[in-house]
């Protein structure tokens, strides 16, 4: 199970690596739409972590906060997709998948899915810095 997590995340990378390329072409507008995108994988990743340190704490499900996790990380994958950012925006919609109903998803797809908070989020900052720091060197 390694080498298909291994896989994913070299494809992954490879992809990422090829949009921020073609973001580089973009314009500014774009470059703002997708920092701004970025910037809200990481707030709901954090969220998702809140969430689930009181479940963890409390032993009490929410369904409403689910729901909410459910459709914000949906959300996310509708506009990281329209961005562009297939790879991330199907980790997105899987999670709001998940959250929409726990038990349709099982272990082994999700683990296969590569959709780990701690992960989608190192990805979101790693793409923040990266659209930033193409964004100062452009208007030096």
């Amino acid at each position: 199970m390694n080498a298909i997590t291994d896989i994913s995340l070299w494809a992954l990378i490879r992809h990422l690596r090829q949009w921020l390329t073609n973001l580089r072409r973009a314009g500014n507008e774009r470059k703002r739409q997708s920092i701004e995108a970025l910037r809200k994988v990481i707030v709901a990743a954090r969220s998702t972590r809140a969430y689930l340190r009181r479940l963890k704490d409390t032993a009490q499900q929410d369904h409403g906060q689910e729901a909410n996790l459910s459709a914000m990380w949906t959300e996310l994958g509708f506009v990281l997709q329209d961005l562009g950012l297939d790879s991330l925006a199907k980790r997105c919609d899987v999670t709001g998948r998940y959250w929409a109903d726990p038990e349709q998803l099982d272990r082994e797809f999700l683990d296969k899915a590569d959709v780990g908070l701690e992960r989608m989020e190192q990805l979101a900052r790693q793409l923040v810095a990266e659209t930033e720091r193409g964004q100062s060197t452009r208007s030096k």
